[in-house]
Parts: C-alpha cells; structure tokens; sequence
C-alpha cells in the first residue's frame, strides 16, 4: 500500500476541480484493504473509494480525510460452459429486462460461454479490448467509458442498448462495516439504471476487489441501439462481430464526446429523463423524442439542453459540448463554484421549459459536516 499526503483532488479527477485531500492510499493487494480502512479509523478520517476519477468532481476545500484508489489489475479467465446465452445473460436489471418485441427471447449468441474475473484496478475498456479480441459478446457496446472495472458494477454502467447488468455474474467485495471478504451476486446488487445496491441503500458499505463476467462467443443481435444502425447505415458498416461494434462505438464517442485527458469533463455530466408509459405517451404528444428500449422510454438530456439554446454556450468557464449538449468541458472554471452556477442554469431553464428535473451523474467528494459536543 502507498501513502500520499495532500494530493489535489483536482489532479486525480478528470474534471479537474477540487482542493487537497489529507492522505491518499493505493491499494495494491487484497491484504491492504483492511490496513487503509484501519488506518483511517486510527485517525478517525472519513474515507473515499475513488476510481478513475471520471465520474468524481471535487470540492474547492479538497478532502479532510482519506481517499482510497484501487490499483489492483490484471484479468483471469475462469470456466467455459456449454450453455447458450438467450435474451439477458444473468437477468439484467429490472428496466433491461424489458427488451423491445422484436428482440424479446432472440438468441444473443450461439457459442460457448466464458467466464472472466477482472480485477477491480483494471482500466474498463481495456476489460472490453481484451473481451473483443476474444469475440466474446456483452460488453462491446460499452467501449471507451472511461474508468476502472471495479466503479461498473456500482453505477451499473451502460450505453448504446448494454449495461453492465447483463452480463455481470458476481464481484469480491471487502466489507467495511463486518471487516470481512465476501462474494455478492448479480441478484445481491439489486441492479437499475445506473444504480446498484453499492450507491443507494450499501452505499459506502463494501469496497469492490474484483467482478466476474459471463460473457458468450457470438454477435450483439439486431437492431442495435439507434445511434449503432445510423453509422452502419452511413459508413455501409458490415462488420458486426464484438470488435466491429467496438470500432462503431468508439467512432462514435470519439466524434462526439471528449476525451477526458485531453478536456477536462467527467463524461456525461446529467442522466437521461426515463418515463413511465403513460409520462412517454404525453411526452410523445407534445413532439418529444422519446427513445423505447430495453431500459425502457427515456428522453435524452443532451436533446433538452440543446433545445433549451445552451449547445456550445460558454457557462461559468464550462463550454456545453455541441456535440453531445449533457457533456460539460472545463474551458477555464478553477472552482467548484462555476460548475455549480452552470449547473443550475442549465437545470433551472430545462425545467422552467420542458417540466423535467435534470439529475447530475457524477458523484461528489465532500466533507462530513462537524459533529459538535453536546449538539445533534
């Protein structure tokens, strides 16, 4: 384990805000888990699981307390069996379960099923080149997020028709609060659209080691997420295999959405507006594109934002990506108080027209309040 003291959290976050936090600790076996929690506890500092810092933003008092980064890498294939794949590979969150008519009980794949355990330090899309180089299917349309295979499984990540859910099988977790090493499986998690149990109702509780996939030789079925056929259709794509998708995907994202080394953002900065039947009827009636897939009606944010008129405006030193309008670019913004002003502006005026909240994705790290003696 190495220890860090008053590192930036500005340098550790790909949005680039944020003070110093007190200690920094990398994690770089199991056995260090439980010594850098006790270790916090010693000092009685609160305590951060940060991974890649993409979906993160920091606060301009930076951290009283320590944050913890998963090093640990490195992937492992484990059983193959025979069985053949149909709809969603372990269940899917609720909300992916509803798949489209014309996909409802289709074979997602013919060959055999392959089982990997990543560690939870290995780079995500690494995970997803080392599965499409295998042509193994189930991950390849969630290409180019960035972050570490450990943070997957907590907001159940997901994009272009895959999330994490479908294919995850169970993750190795060190608990916080019984100081014990356990397993959780797919239906432990209590997966949905960007959530599980490790960022609700366990928040905080258990600290991810490593995932295991179930992941199946074959091809993602058709239609793909629209997004996927309207490049197909394009570029005359014929090439459908896990490493073509792959390719179309980070086309893609490469054409709209930044690099997060090269721009400072975390991604998309607002989650999409998902509606019940009856909300995506009415929505539809007022001209509203609303998207029905597998996850079920949604309208995309970036549509609201762009048609509120912030498509490329310059808010508070953030620029609203042209491209893809729920991505925010740090341009110039040095504190956490010009993302909070742009912020509000933004979700102030997309309700004030369309009559949705917008909901930010990126989780903060924040100091706990200070407990007085004698106070509540």
């Amino acid at each position: 384990m190495r220890v860090n003291e008053n590192i930036l959290i500005s340098s550790l976050t790909t949005m680039r805000l944020g003070g110093p936090a007190r200690y920094v600790l990398e994690i770089e076996r199991p056995e260090d888990i439980p010594d850098a929690f006790g270790f916090a506890a010693t000092y009685n500092l609160p305590t951060f699981v940060l991974g890649y810092g993409a979906n993160t933003i920091g606060h301009d008092e930076g951290f009283n307390g320590v944050i913890i980064i998963n090093r640990m890498r490195g992937i492992t294939e484990l059983s193959q069996e025979n069985d053949t794949w149909t709809g969603d590979a372990n269940g899917g969150s609720p909300d992916a379960r509803r798949r489209e008519p014309s996909t409802v009980g289709e074979t997602l794949a013919a060959g055999p099923v392959q089982r990997i355990k990543v560690m939870g330090g290995e780079y995500w899309d690494d995970v997803v080149a080392y599965a499409c180089e295998r042509n193994l299917t189930g991950i390849e349309a969630l290409s180019k997020i960035p972050g570490l295979a450990g943070a997957a499984p907590v907001q159940n990540i997901g994009a272009y028709g895959q999330e994490i859910a479908d294919t995850l099988e169970s993750i190795e977790v060190y608990d916080i609060v019984s100081h014990t090493f356990k397993t959780l499986t797919h239906d432990d998690l209590g997966f949905s659209y960007r959530k599980s149990i490790l960022n609700t109702t366990e928040k905080n509780r258990y600290f991810v080691i490593s995932i295991t996939l179930k992941l199946q030789t074959g091809q993602m079925p058709r239609p793909f997420y629209r997004s996927i056929e309207k490049y197909i259709s394009d570029h005359n794509s014929t090439n459908f295999t896990p490493q073509g998708i792959r390719a179309i995907v980070s086309a893609i994202r490469a054409d709209k959405l930044p690099d997060p080394l090269e721009k400072a953002s975390s991604g998309s900065f607002f989650k999409n507006i998902y509606l019940t039947e009856a909300e995506s009827e009415i929505a539809e009636a007022k001209g509203y594109p609303v998207y029905h897939g597998k996850d079920g009606h949604k309208i995309n944010s970036g549509w609201l934002i762009e048609k509120a008129g912030f498509s490329d405006k310059l808010l508070h030193g953030f620029r609203v990506n042209p491209k893809a309008a729920l991505v925010l670019i740090n341009e110039s913004a040095k504190s956490y108080q010009d993302l909070a002003a742009a912020r509000e502006e933004i979700i102030n005026k997309v309700y004030d027209i369309y009559g949705y909240w917008l909901e930010q994705e990126p989780v903060e790290i924040i100091n706990p309040p200070v407990k007085i003696p004698g106070v509540n």
